[in-house]
């Protein structure tokens, strides 16, 4: 997937730590309250989250700082899934082999345990990202209309994004967006997070009242959020 683009917000260095290379991404946000470190899988470095007050060069002292647990964490991360030829991706719950086809007409063609894609080679991981992006939509749009009716509520503009500290979310005015990562997860995965958010439009927060909504979709609630747990850095590393 192409690069994350640097805001007037952000800045990016590079920074050696114990003979390895590691790019360092340092942001500013007026609400936080201290410097915070976080591991980017993205990039396989760090992100580190500035107050308003605090220098750059803080940030690059707490890297410093934190060197051993950030090499430990980025060690931990799961391989990296490139999408080209011959990579294997989940679909729904379904194995697949990424082929590239130079004679396929259209995007894409998916059968069996293969999933084709035409076009010339270097645009082979744009492609099979846009064509996972419309089979997320295609998804969600479905079980959302199903999850709606069931509970009689009216959704607004559904959207697909590439995000990374939620799977879902529900705005005020019945607008739903969510990760499509989600299109990797096992079917009953994203049945749970499609089911979550749609019972936002009903209950904007989390009662228990919210839940009942939730169990009342027939979806495997705590089964779904441990496997999320368990697997997000994992969907993060594809692509």
């Amino acid at each position: 997937m192409a690069g994350r683009r640097m805001t007037k917000s952000e800045s990016s260095q590079v920074i050696n730590l114990a003979g390895r290379d590691v790019p360092v991404r340092i942001r500013r946000n007026k609400r936080a309250r201290r410097i915070i470190l976080r591991v980017d899988s993205n990039t396989d470095g760090a992100v580190v989250t500035l107050p308003s007050r605090a220098s750059e060069m803080e940030a690059l002292l707490l890297v410093q700082e934190k060197s051993d647990w950030l090499l430990a964490r980025l060690n931990d991360l799961p391989a990296k899934i490139s999408f080209q030829d011959g990579a294997h991706i989940p679909l729904l719950g379904q194995n697949y082999v990424l082929r590239h086809d130079p004679d396929l007409k259209g995007v894409a063609q998916k059968e069996d345990n293969i999933i084709r894609l035409g076009g010339r080679p270097e645009h082979f991981a744009r492609r099979l990202t846009d064509w996972l992006k419309k089979q997320a939509k295609a998804e969600i749009q479905t079980r959302t209309s199903e999850f709606a009716g069931q509970i009689d509520c009216k959704f607004g503009r559904i959207t697909v994004r590439d995000t990374r500290s939620r799977w879902g979310s529900c705005s005020p005015n019945g607008n739903l967006s969510f990760c499509w990562r989600l299109i990797l997860t096992p079917d009953w995965v994203l049945s749970y997070v499609v089911a979550h958010e749609v019972s936002h439009l009903r209950h904007m927060d989390h009662s228990p009242a919210f839940w009942q909504t939730v169990d009342s979709l027939g979806v495997q609630v705590e089964e779904a959020r441990r496997w999320l747990n368990d697997n997000a850095e994992q969907l993060q590393r594809y692509g």
